[in-house]
């Protein structure tokens, strides 16, 4: 289907009293048989808002980082089985473990952030339990995770790594996690200094430790499809 492949981004709009261009509305469509476009697209409005987000269809993920709307389709088979797989092997030790004590976690697939004027919708993201009690009633949150974990598909690496890894440092998350299960690879990054360290590389079938999830050993060839 269309929404697993690309989706072409139209966007209109007028000039205002500025000069600047304002976003009118934004219209999602299948592309053209046999035409080859980009899978993630991003377009800079002068006031880019909630309001363009509400105007996306519900098989497209939108985003707001830095003043600019990203795009991009529901994700694919493999894209959402690791995801699955990833929350499956963290929360029963990291939670069920931990229901009663602050040093468990809370985690949430694919929450709504609003953090600052940026919007992101990460694959997965977890709190300490001791800086989120309970799980939120409210659709949007407005407290940055301690850990997110992106699931890296041809259609949003790009976006991953250039956009959303900067917003991320800037909005304090302490540790962050790319999975690409096509390459079979897990990058584990640390914060430090406003910037994103390199902690280790895993791929393949390997048994790892990875922070901040260390206390116990997880195989990844769970992970691949």
């Amino acid at each position: 289907m269309w929404r697993d492949r690309v989706a072409l981004l139209h966007v209109e709009g007028n000039q205002s009293s500025h000069g600047k261009s304002s976003v009118e509305h934004i219209k999602i469509e299948a592309p053209p048989k046999g035409k080859i476009v980009p899978k993630v697209r991003s377009v800079r409005a002068a006031e880019a808002g909630d309001d363009d987000l509400l105007g996306l269809p519900d098989n497209v993920i939108g985003e707001l980082v830095a003043g600019q709307l990203l795009t991009s389709p529901r994700p694919s088979g493999r894209h959402a089985f690791a995801t699955s797989m990833l929350n499956d092997s963290l929360v029963p030790p990291f939670t069920k473990s931990f229901e009663d004590d602050p040093r468990g976690w809370v985690f949430l697939f694919e929450p709504k952030l609003h953090l600052g004027t940026d919007v992101l919708v990460p694959d997965l993201a977890a709190w300490r339990r001791e800086r989120i009690p309970s799980v939120p009633v409210e659709a949007a949150i407005d407290l940055a995770p301690d850990w997110v974990g992106e699931i890296l598909s041809p259609s949003t690496a790009r976006s991953d790594r250039v956009q959303k890894m900067p917003a991320y440092s800037k909005h304090d998350v302490e540790y962050l996690w790319l999975l690409d299960p096509i390459a079979e690879t897990l990058e584990v990054y640390q914060r430090e200094s406003e910037r994103w360290l390199l902690l280790t590389t895993h791929g393949g079938n390997s048994v790892v430790r990875a922070a901040p999830f260390d206390a116990i050993e997880r195989g990844l060839d769970s992970l691949w499809a």
